[in-house]
């Protein structure tokens, strides 16, 4: 003979279609290439005051866009599992 336990409902999330990884993603990407800009690149120190601002401003949207990866693998965003259906009218409900 086999228990049944009681089954409880799985949490779907979005996963990869969340819109902080693909903020996270995007801003990343920028930031590493102004990164490597800054490091590797014309650093044309007498336009910008003496500031490196590729590498700086490259470290900044790495670190921003860590946490916003961060952010969405510590709170994930819970996918509903069942949508209303419209009526016979084709109106949303409530319309």
């Amino acid at each position: 003979m086999s228990e049944q336990t009681p089954s409880t409902p799985t949490k779907h999330t979005a996963g990869a279609l969340d819109i902080r990884n693909i903020i996270g993603g995007l801003i990343g990407l920028y930031g590493l290439i102004l990164l490597l800009m800054g490091l590797f690149g014309d650093k044309e120190y007498d336009k910008t005051g003496d500031v490196n601002a590729n590498l700086w401003a490259g470290l900044a949207m790495v670190a921003f866009a860590a946490a916003f990866l961060v952010w969405a693998r510590l709170r994930p965003t819970v996918v509903p599992d069942h949508v209303e259906k419209p009526d016979d009218t084709g109106h949303p409900p409530g319309h």
